[in-house]
């Protein structure tokens, strides 16, 4: 399925969005052979467009997207502090909540997640926390992300999920599957539907999304303020957060 939005958040998400198109980077060696990159040409998001990502009636809420403000039972002090990888049992969630981390990004960077492994971006990319293959791909945990500031930052959202992109490229045993970013870039490289948007958070904003579902990443292209975001991963019920209006 695409993007989902519950309707009551529709109208803020899209007061904050712009569509544009992905690629694959072939040329800046800052990033990973064959990566993909959001294009430099973004628009508003139009009406049409925004209305079919609305969520249907009755979707699980581990595949909605929501921008969102913390709610006061999630102690954001509390939460910073403990380290990366604990688990914490906040009010807000059905289960375990685990910290996975902050990271500060550089103004003018058109992706911000960085491979340690080489040093390069990775690019648009599929997260893999919950490693769950085709048949449970939906079941995956959200990631919940705080922007700490100082400046505001971008979201990068493709359109279509890990399923549809392993369906594609796999079309014979894509159940035997567990969905990859290498899907996602030979999806985009064989003409895959590049369609994307990016969603913006000021300083405070906060996102629940399906990272292990969506392909995503950070963006902090055409803003002159570093940013510095906080990251969580846990099974959040929709109605725990006030989602933008």
């Amino acid at each position: 399925m695409p993007i989902a939005v519950p309707p009551s958040g529709l109208a803020g998400l899209t007061a904050r969005a712009e569509q544009g198109t992905l690629r694959i980077e072939n040329h800046d060696p800052a990033y990973e052979p064959g990566a993909v990159a959001p294009g430099s040409q973004w628009a508003p998001l139009a009406q049409a467009d925004a209305h079919r990502l609305a969520a249907t009636p009755g979707t699980p809420a581990n595949l909605l997207t929501q921008l969102v403000s913390l709610p006061a039972a999630f102690d954001l002090d509390r939460a910073l502090a403990a380290p990366v990888g604990a688990t914490l049992l906040p009010a807000v969630a059905d289960g375990p909540v685990h910290f996975l981390g902050a990271v500060t990004s550089p103004p003018g960077q058109a992706t911000t997640t960085l491979n340690h492994h080489t040093g390069r971006r990775l690019g648009i990319h599929l997260d893999n926390f919950d490693r769950l293959p085709y048949p449970r791909r939906h079941l995956a945990r959200r990631r919940l992300c705080v922007n700490l500031g100082p400046g505001p930052r971008y979201l990068i959202l493709g359109h279509h999920d890990a399923r549809h992109i392993t369906r594609a490229v796999h079309p014979d045993d894509h159940t035997t599957r567990a969905p990859h970013t290498d899907d996602l870039r030979r999806y985009v490289a064989t003409g895959g539907d590049p369609a994307c948007v990016r969603l913006r958070l000021e300083p405070g904003d906060a996102y629940l999304a399906p990272t292990e579902l969506l392909p995503h990443d950070g963006s902090t292209a055409d803003l002159d303020r570093p940013s510095t975001a906080a990251f969580w991963l846990g099974s959040f019920p929709p109605e725990a957060f006030s989602c933008f209006r």
